[in-house]
């Protein structure tokens, strides 16, 4: 944690040293290395450095200045990159827009953007094709081919071509001048976060953030010039976008790139590129588990991993399969002001604070029922004891030129204001939220339980979803278990239940399954309800979705063709649920009334 922290104080809000400076270095320094590895094609840090600058020369003849605001809508692929790197290069802000989006969803983004122009790849123009109305009266599209998946739809009416106005550009760097006034602390990027629940937000990343994850964790992690980092997650997400390029960019290593993550190709990718270190998060571990083990299995270069959600349950046995040195699981968020990360390979720990003097971060009650943060009788929060589990927050100092604690926010101030929390051990102070439950040990090792609002309360005791999932996990068969709380009419709180991943819908076992979760969970931890699903619903960076999940409830109306079953105890198994098979487990029919 020292060498992340010593990182973040090393560049400060006013320093004129931004990332257009840190790309133009690296032309100089690794010029003929390679930045990207991508398919066939290699693009070397001066080949990167030279079409950025056509970027940068369009932008410049397009009017953009300062601060002013482009949105980027593109699958993963080297042009994501030189697109944003031109732009840094005149302090134009980059939205980065989940490629998957259509309709709704990315009209809202468009809209937050507050932008009118849109960079988008043509392998994305079906998506932009779903916008309501005249779009191309909103928004002026530029649009930048895709030489290996080509257009996916004809391009809005007026649409520039982006590749034919670049090819006239200067290769040169812009004189600087053209981002006169721009400063580390001003924003590069708006990162949608990719919540579970609601339209996303966008957060507000600096040039400063950016450096200092990049020098801090690259350093963490040991990463040189001779390192490949794998980036399998979307580069619209701060994971890949932030993490892994800036990475790269630091100590001037390699990127190997793919489009998107296939668990079947992962270690052939990773032999083929010399893959020495990965950005992970989610459910990808589970998912190179499940795969049929290979007897080359442990044939590769890759030697750490860094990210998030590789459940306990899990760790040991993906280490030893695949022979993986060095697991750097930790804990943050795309916006967070304080994090955790833990660097001695201690089992299902996100992390640890032996020093809590020397970390903004504080674990402290939180009443789910209530949604408040208990106080004593001097009006502040209560620090968590040794296995209690609280909300996880960040101290946001007073300190103007420092990166120290820096909560960025959201570009919308009502959305700031509601993720800080004041007064909560001194008069005036201001800490962030989280919105992640953990708890502490007595080694001060710290454990991730759930999110805000994932736990759920069934016969009087709090039921949390994570630790239910991991529980469930080891089943024959099982891929992924997604757990939440389903509203039972008559009762109070929510019972637990469980959509499953499975083999073979048709051979599951409810019996076998039955006694799985009894020698497991206590029983009011076990889960009610089962729905077999055919695939996950997750957000584009492997988190899963849930709250179309609760809606729907054990309404077999909106199953769709996944089979529901019920826990009947009388027989010791799952059994496929029907108002009989309702009635004899001691449960009433679903009533969506009651989730409205």
């Amino acid at each position: 944690m020292n060498l992340l922290s010593a990182a973040t104080l090393a560049h400060t809000p006013s320093q004129m040293l931004t990332v257009a400076d840190r790309i133009e270095q690296r032309a100089l320094d690794s010029g003929e290395r390679v930045f990207v590895f991508f398919g066939e094609r290699q693009l070397t840090y001066a080949e990167f450095n030279s079409q950025a600058n056509r970027v940068a020369h369009w932008a410049v003849a397009r009017g953009l200045t300062r601060g002013d605001r482009v949105a980027l809508m593109m699958e993963n692929r080297p042009e994501f990159l030189v697109a944003w790197g031109g732009l840094c290069k005149l302090g134009v802000v980059t939205v980065l827009v989940n490629s998957n989006s259509t309709g709704q969803v990315l009209e809202h983004a468009l809209s937050v953007a507050d932008c009118s122009t849109v960079i988008v790849g043509e392998e994305c123009l079906d998506r932009v094709a779903s916008l309501a109305g005249d779009a191309s009266a909103r928004y002026t599209f530029a649009v930048m081919a895709d030489r290996e998946l080509g257009a996916s739809a004809q391009a809005p009416p007026g649409s520039l071509d982006l590749d034919q106005l670049l090819a006239d550009q200067s290769n040169d760097n812009p004189d600087p001048s053209v981002r006169e006034g721009l400063l580390a602390g001003d924003d590069l990027f708006h990162v949608f976060t990719s919540g579970t629940t609601g339209l996303p937000k966008a957060a507000r990343l600096s040039h400063m953030r950016y450096l200092g994850v990049g020098d801090g964790m690259s350093a963490i992690a040991g990463y040189t010039t001779n390192d490949v980092i794998y980036c399998v997650l979307p580069l619209y997400h701060g994971a890949a976008g932030m993490v892994v390029t800036s990475s790269a960019l630091s100590h001037g290593a390699a990127i190997a790139m793919l489009r998107r993550f296939s668990a079947s190709r992962f270690w052939d990718d990773a032999r083929r590129y010399g893959v020495t270190g990965c950005q992970y998060i989610g459910e990808i571990c589970r998912y190179l588990l499940a795969q049929a083990p290979r007897d080359n299995d442990r044939d590769h270069d890759l030697r750490v991993m860094m990210g998030a959600g590789l459940g306990p349950d899990i760790w040991q046995e993906f280490q030893q399969r695949f022979g993986v040195e060095r697991i750097l699981e930790g804990w943050s968020s795309t916006e967070a002001n304080t994090s955790l990360i833990n660097l001695d390979n201690h089992v299902g720990s996100c992390g640890r604070v032996p020093f809590p003097q020397m970390h903004n971060g504080r674990l402290i009650r939180y009443d789910d029922q209530a949604d408040s943060h208990p106080r004593n009788t001097e009006g502040f929060c209560i620090e968590c004891e040794v296995g209690e589990t609280g909300e996880f927050v960040g101290m946001v100092p007073d300190l103007p030129d420092s990166g120290a604690g820096r909560f960025e926010g959201y570009t919308d101030p009502e959305a700031t204001s509601a993720k800080l929390l004041s007064d909560v051990f001194a008069p005036g102070d201001s800490w962030y939220r989280s919105g992640d439950l953990l708890r502490r040990d007595e080694h001060d090792y710290y454990y991730f339980v759930d999110r805000v609002g994932d736990t759920f309360r069934w016969k009087s005791e709090n039921v949390s979803t994570q630790e239910v999932a991991e529980a469930l996990s080891g089943f024959d068969g099982l891929l992924l278990a997604n757990v939440y709380g389903v509203r039972v009419p008559g009762t109070e709180g929510r019972a637990g239940m469980a959509a499953l991943i499975v083999d073979n819908a048709d051979d599951f076992d409810g019996r076998a399954f039955f006694e799985h979760c009894s020698e497991r969970l206590a029983a009011y931890a076990q889960p009610v309800f089962l729905r077999l699903s055919r695939q996950a619903d997750m957000t584009s960076t492997f988190k899963l979705r849930k709250v179309d999940l609760q809606r729907d409830g054990y309404d077999p109306a909106d199953a769709k063709d996944d089979p529901l079953l019920v826990r009947d105890d009388a027989q010791k198994s799952f059994v496929p649920l029907s108002d009989d098979s309702l009635a004899a487990a001691g449960y009433p029919p679903f009533e969506a009334e009651r989730d409205s």
